[in-house]
């Protein structure tokens, strides 16, 4: 049996210790071993001993006042032997001031002001969620999916972006691994049946397409109900807002998703703008969190199935998926979002998948250790995707057709940025071409200013450009603007064609599309403001205007 992991306290005063431990025992004791030590120097020693036993560490809470050492100090040293724990600091009100410094200086994920009384409110929840995140990146002995594969093949990048995008773990091996083939033996698999994905049963499937995985790992690939309150199609940060606050409020509610949840912000490595995480929040994390939320409130996910059209019938919306399968809703909320546009350079979709990611594939990332990589794009997601590839490549090169990063990226990653030896901001430059024979190899360059081109080695190329809306499925079943956005609300009054198609005695509500009952919200719709928070908002309010359509109909 696998040994739990460690909550590790540390307080100089025995009767604060003795309270928290008991506080922490009763709490999550089925979950985590509570070790405690009364001074700096004893955790220290703790933690080296642990660390040569292979222990594992979840969380440590320290006091911030200690006679040997200050509990920030601590924890900084702390961090050297166990980077991956969560850190609290556990403080007076008069040390608030060190305990903000220290999310500067040691990445502190919270502090806490003594008393904590009642723990029920103001310290059980808090490490709950702390420790919830820190299950997210914990690896412990592998039991689960495996998945043997080609690197450079696309359809095995498919496969495992799909797992991680749905928050499934899995272990990759390349195929000429050692580990695998003992794996391969036993599955009867030659190479030219890869990739493979190998469940925990022992059963597998050989060159499998997303949806035989999906029902394989238990995902919702057919609706269970006939009719649904509201159906949501796209399962980003507002559609899954919306799928909170639709669960929450009584309504029958179904969540669409053609590939994972999350959309782009679910790939993001680090947004740190985000109200409520001052140490910043993966998307992984936030996407995780959403999902937990929307299924205790009755949420119904479909996933990966992909919406064909959408036909108004009377006051029911009819949705046919893709493969046929159709859908009775009463509403409908459209929370699609955007994709990435397409570099159309030469080479690019020879090595798409083998090289070349759209987004920030942070699967592919430890893949790119040591070796130089190129973003194009000088946005927000191209400059998180930086700073998170830094960690692993030892050049990470910016093209920006622009002269600085400016005019498109936030103070805060532009300041992170330029204080990242190993990044470099190219102004003035575009790609104009991909070099490889079955992976990226090199990637030609174009600086507008010096009128030349330069053929650079690269072992992978991420791309960023520019916001494409998700709305080709619609094909003109509602009104859109010239690129493609929906169109909402009093907007849709501008546009002629709405004066035939709207035949109900009211206005469009504010987030209603050109057909009754039928809302959008997010960056799918025209005029919204691409940020994760009004987002989530738009979707929270998509449900309001989705319970006063119902009202009337």
């Amino acid at each position: 049996m696998a040994k739990l992991p460690i909550i590790l306290v540390i307080d100089d005063n025995l009767q604060v210790l003795a309270a928290i431990e008991r506080d922490l025992r009763g709490e999550f004791r089925n979950d985590y071993r509570i070790l405690k030590a009364s001074s700096a120097k004893q955790a220290l020693d703790f933690l080296q001993q642990l660390k040569l036993k292979k222990e594992i560490v979840a969380l440590l809470l320290s006091d911030q006042r200690m006679p040997e050492m200050e509990g920030v100090d601590f924890l900084e040293l702390a961090l050297k032997i166990f980077p991956e724990t969560k850190t609290v600091l556990l403080t007076a009100y008069a040390d608030t001031q060190a305990a903000i410094n220290a999310i500067n200086k040691v990445s502190l994920d919270y502090y806490l002001i003594k008393p904590w009384d009642p723990p029920e409110e103001k310290l059980f929840p808090i490490l709950r969620d702390l420790l919830n995140d820190w299950q997210v990146n914990y690896k412990p002995e592998f039991t689960g999916i495996k998945v043997i594969g080609f690197q450079w093949s696309p359809k095995s990048h498919e496969i495992k972006d799909f797992l991680a995008g749905n928050l499934v773990p899995y272990q990759w091996f390349e195929s000429d691994n050692e580990e695998a083939q003992p794996l391969l033996n036993a599955s009867h698999t030659t190479k030219a049946e890869l990739p493979i994905v190998i469940f925990e049963d022992g059963s597998s499937l050989k060159d499998p397409s997303l949806s035989q995985i999906a029902t394989k790992i238990g995902l919702g690939v057919a609706p269970s109900q006939a009719l649904y309150d509201v159906v949501i199609i796209g399962a980003g940060p507002s559609g899954l807002a919306a799928s909170v606050y639709g669960a929450s409020e009584g309504l029958k509610t179904l969540l669409i998703e053609r590939r994972a949840p999350g959309g782009q912000a679910g790939t993001s490595s680090r947004i740190e703008n985000y109200l409520g995480f001052p140490a910043g929040v993966t998307g992984a994390e936030l996407t995780k969190r959403a999902i937990t939320q929307a299924s205790r409130f009755g949420t119904e996910f479909l996933t990966p199935r992909e919406v064909k059209t959408i036909v108004a019938d009377g006051n029911y919306k009819i949705i046919e998926l893709s493969e046929g399968k159709k859908i009775n809703a009463r509403a409908i909320v459209i929370t699609t979002g955007v994709s990435y546009r397409i570099l159309e350079v030469p080479g690019m979709h020879k090595l798409n998948g083998a090289g070349i990611y759209y987004g920030a594939a942070s699967t592919e990332a430890i893949y790119c250790k040591d070796c130089p990589i190129y973003i194009v794009g000088g946005g927000n997601s191209a400059g998180q995707a930086a700073m998170y590839l830094s960690k692993y490549a030892s050049e990470v090169h910016i093209i920006i057709r622009g002269t600085s990063l400016a005019a498109s990226m936030s103070s805060y990653l532009i300041d992170q940025i330029t204080s990242s030896p190993n990044i470099k901001v190219n102004p003035f430059t575009e790609v104009t071409e991909v070099h490889g024979d079955n992976q990226l190899e090199k990637v030609s360059v174009y600086n507008s200013v010096q009128d030349s081109v330069s053929i650079v080695p690269a072992k992978a190329l991420f791309v960023f450009i520019g916001a494409k809306p998700s709305t080709d499925w619609l094909d003109g079943s509602v009104i859109k603007d010239k690129k493609g956005f929906i169109v909402t609300g009093r907007d849709l009054i501008k546009h002629d064609e709405f004066a035939k198609s709207w035949k109900v005695a009211r206005e469009p509500y504010l987030l209603e599309t050109s057909i009754p009952g039928i809302f959008a919200s997010g960056d799918v719709r025209s005029g919204a403001m691409a940020r994760v928070a009004s987002a989530v908002g738009e979707g929270s309010m998509a449900i309001k205007f989705v319970h006063e359509y119902l009202a009337e109909s």
